[in-house]
């Protein structure tokens, strides 16, 4: 048996499932229930309703991302668009990725990644939309879910999907072509994965993983090697969906959701926070 180091520390009310979670100004923003078009604003410690923020037209939600320079709050849908929300006074916009988003991260020049998984891209934006580049990613990279990039300018590539052999977190370079990869063919254990979904890195480069079907969040070195893991699945209630590292306070928060019957229907969830 594995043994999880992460300490919960709380855990916030079971409800509708969460695709989204985020922290700005000392203030954690959840969106919770994929078709709500609503974001609600919490005190941290108390979990203290602040207010809730409406996102007119949003579509059924993917995950949400906050860049402290531009001040600002970004969503991803289904519907193939990004929505930000420039923090205070709430102003909402959009603009169109042109192909479906799935994951987002902010990078250290505070412009937008924005992973598109069915056509197997890396698009960059702007904090207003304006296209940067794309990066295409190899054929063996199958329905990437979530990018991060590295102060060295590489990505870390999470991907694997029900009908994918490679279950993998890739370091990938500026071209999009893999470097390394830690994880294989589906499966569990220490060194396999089943559907990496999201992730965090912490300032030291340590990544922390998300492992939808087996669980349990797991953390790798930066050289992607096996360290530990963080939850395990006797100490998660259900699967992790997001993870937001505060690595400021040294907390993980992640997200789990229930499915019915394994299915992609989510009836229910609840966010776990742990020290790490």
């Amino acid at each position: 048996m594995l043994c999880a180091v992460g300490q919960v520390l709380y855990t916030r009310p079971q409800g509708n499932d969460v695709c989204g979670l985020t922290s700005l100004d000392n203030l954690l923003y959840v969106l919770r229930d994929k078709t709500s078009e609503q974001i609600s604003v919490f005190e941290p410690d108390s979990y203290r309703l602040q207010r809730r923020i409406s996102i007119p037209e949003l579509g059924f939600a993917k995950d949400m991302t906050a860049c402290a320079h531009n001040h600002c709050l970004y969503t991803s849908d289904d519907d193939g668009y990004i929505h930000r929300v420039a923090l205070p006074d709430v102003a909402v916009t959009k603009w169109p990725v042109y192909d479906v988003p799935a994951c987002l991260s902010v990078t250290d020049t505070h412009s937008l990644l924005v992973t598109c998984d069915e056509v197997r891209k890396i698009k960059e934006f702007t904090t207003h939309g304006k296209l940067l580049r794309q990066i295409q990613l190899p054929q063996n990279v199958v329905s990437p879910e979530h990018t991060i990039q590295l102060s060295s300018g590489e990505f870390i590539v999470c991907h694997g999907d029900k009908a994918s052999l490679l279950h993998c977190v890739c370091l990938v370079g500026s071209d999009g072509q893999v470097v390394k990869s830690f994880g294989g063919r589906q499966g569990a254990g220490r060194r396999r994965m089943d559907i990496p979904i999201h992730m965090a890195v912490d300032r030291n480069g340590f990544i922390f993983v998300a492992d939808l079907n087996n669980d349990r969040v797991l953390l790798l070195s930066p050289a992607l090697t096996y360290v530990h893991d963080v939850m395990s699945h006797e100490q998660l209630k259900w699967s992790p969906q997001r993870l937001f590292l505060d690595d400021d306070r040294r907390r993980l928060y992640i997200t789990e959701d229930y499915k019915c019957d394994g299915e992609v229907e989510h009836v229910a969830g609840r966010i776990v926070v742990i020290s790490i």
